[in-house]
């Protein structure tokens, strides 16, 4: 099963936090909680967790009802990036986002190349028609 890129980052946080509670860390060095706040990590959880429950409830996985799986988490996940002032998501966790929402749709079942090519896209585009992050 794929791994919320969510759950990586809060285990930076806390690995982070461990070395600098060792003193292995400087706390000068130490900046992981500000990039990856909880209320980022919390809301992040919860919309890769509805996009999950919106993938699994996918009957006929028509290209429509898939599409709007991928729509629904990319619009969430646009507004949870304007709560953090357009800097909750930098490239990497872009680019973790979007691999997430890829390997969730395989997980299923979900052919994603086969799908982008019917809407005329590369597979890498598949969330580009929403995503402002």
């Amino acid at each position: 099963m794929a791994i919320r890129p969510s759950a990586r980052w809060r285990a930076r946080v806390d690995e982070e936090a461990t070395e600098v509670a060792a003193g292995t860390r400087a706390l000068s060095d130490a900046f992981l909680s500000q990039l990856f706040p909880r209320s980022l990590l919390a809301a992040t959880d919860g919309a890769l967790r509805s996009f999950e429950s919106d993938v699994e409830a996918l009957r006929d996985r028509g290209d429509e009802q898939v599409f709007e799986a991928i729509k629904r988490v990319v619009l969430v996940l646009n507004r949870i990036n304007e709560d953090h002032g357009g800097a909750g998501y930098e490239t990497e966790e872009r680019e973790e986002l979007c691999l997430y929402i890829d390997q969730t749709l395989t997980e299923h079942g979900i052919d994603v190349p086969a799908l982008a090519a019917r809407r005329g896209i590369g597979r890498a585009e598949i969330t580009d028609d929403w995503r402002d992050w």
